[in-house]
């Protein structure tokens, strides 16, 4: 797992040190929405931490494994462009954005509208609506 420091700016693009972002869910707390839980996914993927994204992931959907090795050094922004839902008193929501990496000399965007459900008070990613786009 490739490590962030605490106090750097954290890669989901909040602008917050890494420590008091994302690396609070990915120490235990609970992402409070749909949004803070898929911007920590996004950290997840450039830490290469295969266990939290896994661990967010709706058991219904959920993969048996997953490799992430050498994914996290690609990806360089991450962009939300909307939101549905996935606050703090709802039950679903979706999280539309862009991820944006750099393959070699390439450069890849992933667009995904990313649905979201809580279940006992913990929101998971269940899954893209109608699939990925790379552009």
């Amino acid at each position: 797992m490739r490590e962030i420091d605490d106090l750097a700016p954290c890669p989901c693009g909040w602008g917050e040190p890494y420590e008091a972002c994302c690396g609070r869910f990915h120490a235990g707390e609970h992402a409070p929405t749909a949004e803070s839980l898929m911007r920590s996914r996004y950290t997840a993927f450039v830490r290469e931490d295969a266990a939290y994204l896994l661990r967010t992931w709706d058991p219904a959907t959920r993969p048996a494994d997953l490799d992430v090795t050498g994914s996290g050094g690609r990806w360089r922004r991450l962009l939300v462009l909307a939101t549905t839902g996935g606050g703090p008193f709802d039950d679903t929501g979706t999280v539309e954005f862009e991820a944006h990496a750099r393959d070699g000399g390439r450069r890849d965007v992933q667009h995904e509208v990313s649905a979201f459900r809580r279940d006992g008070g913990r929101w998971t990613y269940t899954g893209p609506v109608g699939g990925v786009s790379r552009g």
